[in-house]
């Protein structure tokens, strides 16, 4: 049975960091794609970002761009992403997601097969 499992998730002053990972558990196949994605209650689920395994292609949404660092641990089969700056807006449930297979869209959740149960992230002063 395949698990994701978030952790880093918590509590922030705007300006701090915070550093989430996400651990796939599966012994039988292997991802092609985390991603991160976060969802709120006014924005609903967004893509923050994404990386590939074999390429190490990476993306990122426009308003996280160059203050969050997504990156993979291969030999721990962990997806990690670093976050600077942090802001109110920033405020979400944070999900990791697995898909399979090539193809597909990186910023788009119907895209994904495995998902995480969430770490909340909340950035308040």
């Amino acid at each position: 049975q395949v698990q994701l499992v978030e952790s880093g998730g918590g509590s922030v002053h705007p300006g701090g960091s915070l550093r989430l990972s996400c651990t796939v558990s599966e012994s039988t196949r292997t991802w092609r794609r985390v991603a991160w994605f976060r969802q709120n209650p006014e924005k609903g689920r967004e893509a923050v970002a994404a990386v590939f395994r074999t390429t190490q292609h990476i993306s990122y949404a426009n308003d996280v761009r160059g203050r969050f660092t997504i990156s993979q641990d291969k030999p721990t089969n962990t997806v990690h992403l670093q976050m600077e700056d942090l802001k109110p807006e920033d405020t979400a449930v944070y999900y990791c997601a697995a898909r399979w297979s090539y193809g597909g869209l990186w910023s788009t959740p119907g895209d994904y097969e495995s998902w995480g149960p969430g770490t909340q992230i909340t950035v308040s002063s």
